[in-house]
């Protein structure tokens, strides 16, 4: 009776959670795996060969695309390596994107514009980032003091008297040599004038 009654009440009750699938190295392996696709998401080449053999078509994989987007969350972003993934991922939501990513020129297109991004993206990012330095302002010159005489400074008397020279006297002696006062040479000249004298007279007595 008791043993029927156990097999009777394991009947009612739910499935073990035995039956629910672990992953042998923690998903190690499960991890590593979808970081590799997702990261491959970042070329547009490969979001073009996917679209050309119709893995888009396949309900499946459009909701594994969906379960990728757990990557954006902050603890699993930090391991890729290649940004442009998660963008793609995101862009691969809509049915448009999917089946416009199916023409080449389309891809040209999308690699082309992620080319110009990676090439302008440092720039672009330091206009918005780096502060403008505020314009520099032009001084304006300080007006100039007026014209003034300089001062004259006052000499002492002691420099005036020497710089000074002493007025001139009325009347000068000129300087005569040997030292004869004045007057000798009127003398001088008035004995001169005597001797021409007498030398003419005696000549006119010899003649007479």
């Amino acid at each position: 009776m008791a043993s029927t009654k156990e097999s009777d009440n394991a009947s009612d009750t739910p499935s073990s959670p035995k039956n629910v699938y672990k992953d042998p190295d923690d998903g190690r392996q499960r991890f590593l795996l979808e970081l590799e696709f997702l990261q491959c998401l970042a070329n547009p080449t490969y979001i073009h060969y996917l679209a050309q053999n119709r893995y888009f078509e396949d309900e499946a994989f459009i909701g594994y695309l969906k379960y990728l987007q757990y990557w954006q969350r902050p603890e699993y972003i930090k391991f890729i390596m290649y940004p442009h993934c998660l963008y793609f991922l995101e862009l691969l939501q809509n049915a448009n994107f999917r089946n416009a990513m199916a023409h080449p020129a389309n891809k040209e297109v999308a690699h082309r514009q992620q080319f110009f991004f990676w090439k302008n993206y440092r720039n672009n990012r330091l206009k918005f980032i780096l502060p403008k330095p505020p314009p520099e302002e032009v001084p304006t010159p300080a007006p100039l003091p007026p014209a003034s005489a300089p001062p004259q400074q006052s000499l002492p008397a002691s420099n005036i008297a020497m710089t000074t020279a002493p007025p001139a006297p009325a009347s000068t002696h000129s300087p005569m040599p040997y030292g004869l006062p004045s007057g000798s040479a009127l003398a001088k000249n008035d004995m001169r004038n005597s001797g021409i004298d007498r030398r003419k007279r005696k000549h006119e007595r010899s003649l007479n």
